[in-house]
């Protein structure tokens, strides 16, 4: 269909290698990025470039920082130090951030344990997390992993990990539904879950 327009083709084939862009969406971008002046193209091509360069993972949580090695939530001297928030990845962190109450640190993720797709401990942070909170007077450590069949056996497979500390691990309580993802919960039912979490 395409094959007497190759470079849109190649454009809908390099879309259409983007995650979590939907197949019937990628036409749509193709036209957009089409359809928009060099001006504004340089400049969308600039913004991913120059964040592609600048950003990198905190050394500490895995959250994205920009200058040093650490971010600005594991540098606040605002922040709870003793109240450390288990999330996947980045998408949660800033809803919960977004949604106030909040005044821990996190430690990201990077992902959930996935067999099916290859996806082992040695693949995330987790080896990490257990040696932070061995060095850091840790209080409290809340599994905010999204409740889906893979989350679930993530936050579990964490919690074995760090059997005999004597912290507490608790997890995200009622007003998150089963099988939700916390990056699409309103501020209100992040808030609740959080404020309302239990021991794991």
């Amino acid at each position: 269909m395409l094959k007497n327009l190759p470079s849109l083709d190649r454009l809908i084939r390099t879309l259409q290698n983007v995650p979590y862009l939907a197949s019937k969406n990628v036409y749509r971008v193709s036209m957009y990025f089409l359809g928009i002046n060099d001006k504004e193209l340089e400049r969308f091509c600039s913004a991913v470039l120059d964040a592609k360069k600048k950003l990198k993972k905190c050394l500490q949580c895995f959250n994205w920082c920009e200058d040093g090695e650490l971010c600005s939530i594991c540098l606040s001297a605002k922040r709870d130090q003793g109240l450390i928030c288990v999330v996947e990845s980045w998408h949660e962190l800033l809803a919960i951030e977004k949604a106030g109450g909040y005044t821990g640190v996190y430690h990201v993720l990077g992902g959930v344990l996935c067999p099916l797709e290859g996806i082992g401990p040695k693949d995330l942070t987790i080896d990490a997390l257990v040696q932070r909170v061995s060095k850091e007077g840790f209080v409290e450590l809340i599994l905010a992993t999204n409740l889906t069949p893979e989350g679930e056996a993530t936050a579990s497979y964490i919690a074995s990990k760090l059997q005999g500390t004597n912290f507490k691990i608790s997890k995200l309580a009622s007003g998150v539904p089963i099988g939700s993802n916390l990056e699409s919960m309103d501020r209100v039912t992040i808030y609740k879950a959080l404020s309302c979490r239990r021991p794991f």
